[in-house]
């Protein structure tokens, strides 16, 4: 069954940077079919509206990092499938962080059911300068 769920960015610091919502086609699903999902419907937001900068999980190739997100150069499309490739790689590594009620989830291939009041935060994780 459908179900939509809020999904938010967060910093370390537990500040909330974005929140949407996102509706999924099914309430058990893997991680990777939830960073899927994020990664599609963000891409798919940008590129139809092409305004403003890129508000995603990951920094798409030629764009600048700048104040809420992502200044693309040219407004060009992006791609749904660099960014999701980007995504899980920054996942494996650790370089982002995946709750799911709060619960911190760390394999792609795990299995999380969701429900209308579930709350996904994503952390990205800033490595240290010289470290």
């Amino acid at each position: 069954m459908p179900v939509t769920v809020t999904v938010c960015d967060e910093t370390t610091a537990g500040d909330e940077s974005h929140e949407f919502s996102l509706d999924l086609l099914t309430e058990t699903l893997s991680v990777e079919e939830l960073l899927r999902s994020r990664v599609y419907q963000e891409v798919k937001d940008y590129n139809t509206h092409r305004a403003g900068v890129f508000r995603g999980l990951v920094q798409p190739q030629e764009a600048e990092a700048v104040l809420g997100g992502f200044k693309v150069s040219n407004r060009r499309q992006i791609d749904w499938r660099e960014q999701f490739t980007a995504a899980c790689e920054a996942f494996r590594r650790g370089r982002i962080l995946l709750l799911v009620d709060d619960r911190q989830v760390d394999d792609l291939t795990e299995s999380v059911t969701v429900h209308p009041r579930t709350r996904v935060s994503f952390v990205k994780l800033v490595p240290l300068v010289g470290g």
